[in-house]
């Protein structure tokens, strides 16, 4: 870890992940409010179901709970609790055999400068999500984890449990169709002049 916030943060949850150990329930509610939010964001774009997210993210944390003596510092903390979020996430996937995309946009009618922005940041929004939707599974957990999540080639292979040199080629390609396919959808867009 080369940011020395990065290093900081890890070393702090570390700390309470060692205390989670020995059974520190103080501890592991202050981990918890580290990485719930974080974490939840992930889990819910990879299952597109807010209920079924909060089960995964609390069954991560009993997980976390019941394992943080095993934790052998191979990786940082919250790569950890990823991975282990990750896999809980896939298994929910096996188990139902479907995957749900929402494409629920609400509708905005307002006329006001500020409202068109926002509008136009919306139908960005949209089109990102819209193209990221369309990749390999795997591309897109790369994506999101990269680019929404914040964290290194390394990290997300810890994660996914894949080769780092496999994470960087699935970015490389998510990034090209990511851009094909944008190009693709804001060309085809009436742009009013």
């Amino acid at each position: 870890m080369n940011n020395p916030v990065r290093s900081h943060e890890n070393a702090r949850l570390i700390g309470l992940l060692a205390r989670v150990s020995q059974g520190d329930k103080v501890a592991f509610s202050e981990l918890y409010r580290t990485l719930e939010k974080p974490l939840y964001g992930f889990i819910c774009r990879k299952l597109n179901d807010s209920s079924e997210a909060h089960d995964v993210v609390n069954e991560t944390f009993l997980e976390v709970w019941r394992r943080a003596g095993t934790f052998e510092g191979r990786s940082a903390v919250k790569s950890w609790v990823y991975a282990i979020g990750y896999r809980k996430a896939v298994d929910v996937i096996r188990k139902n055999a479907r995957t749900v995309v929402s494409d629920d946009i609400p509708e905005v009618v307002d006329t006001d400068a500020d409202a068109e922005a926002c509008l136009l940041a919306a139908q960005s929004g949209e089109h990102v999500r819209y193209c990221i939707d369309r990749l390999k599974e795997d591309q897109a957990v790369a994506i999101r984890l990269a680019f929404f999540d914040d964290l290194s080639y390394r990290e997300i292979a810890e994660i996914t449990d894949s080769p780092e040199g496999t994470i960087k080629t699935r970015v490389f390609h998510a990034k090209k169709a990511l851009l094909h396919c944008l190009d693709g959808r804001i060309s085809r867009q009436d742009i009013p002049s």
